[in-house]
């Protein structure tokens, strides 16, 4: 079991992350003691998606190709409809959320970033939620989809869209400190 002030978290997105689903899991696991890094394609800086324009700047720590998922005990996957899918057409980004979910770590997706749990196959006959226009590819690809704030299964959390964002960190939180999770075969 690891604490959440000795945690340290992972946060992969790419250009038109949704604003409040990158920056409100990395303050809030940052404010409860979590080391939290932000990897994204280049390992440069990248812009949100906030309303109906482009928001701020999200400071990247390093490149999604180099991160080492044995030194983490979670990733996070923000949504908006850009940047989950960029990235799930990134062969480095599925590889790792697919690496994360092997290792039994926590993988947590919120509103459309389950697109990367999918392209991951790491859904089929887990409960899960997402966003409801992605709900149909969640069911296709073999998920058991519930319409909750958040669902856990195995370690995999999934949440719906920004208004769910507090009980997504809570249940980030409890899921790291729970340890590693059994995991079905990724």
């Amino acid at each position: 079991m690891t604490k959440i002030t000795d945690a340290k978290i992972l946060i992969i997105a790419t250009h038109g992350f949704e604003q409040s689903e990158l920056e409100f899991p990395r303050d809030q696991l940052r404010a409860k003691g979590a080391e939290v890094h932000v990897a994204t394609l280049d390992g440069k800086a990248i812009k949100g998606w906030e309303g109906s324009d482009w928001g701020r700047e999200a400071e990247a720590d390093l490149k999604i190709a180099d991160v080492d998922a044995t030194k983490y005990d979670a990733i996070v996957l923000p949504g908006g409809q850009i940047n989950p899918d960029l990235l799930r057409v990134d062969a480095a980004s599925v590889e790792l959320v697919r690496s994360f979910a092997r290792q039994g770590k926590v993988v947590a997706a919120v509103c459309h970033a389950p697109w990367l749990l999918i392209e991951a196959d790491i859904v089929a006959g887990r409960e899960v939620t997402g966003y409801p226009s992605i709900r149909t590819d969640l069911k296709n690809a073999g998920a058991r989809v519930m319409d909750e704030p958040v669902v856990a299964d195995s370690g995999i959390v999934t949440s719906r869209n920004p208004d769910d964002l507090k009980a997504f960190v809570s249940k980030i939180v409890e899921e790291v400190e729970e340890g590693r999770h059994n995991q079905k075969a990724a």
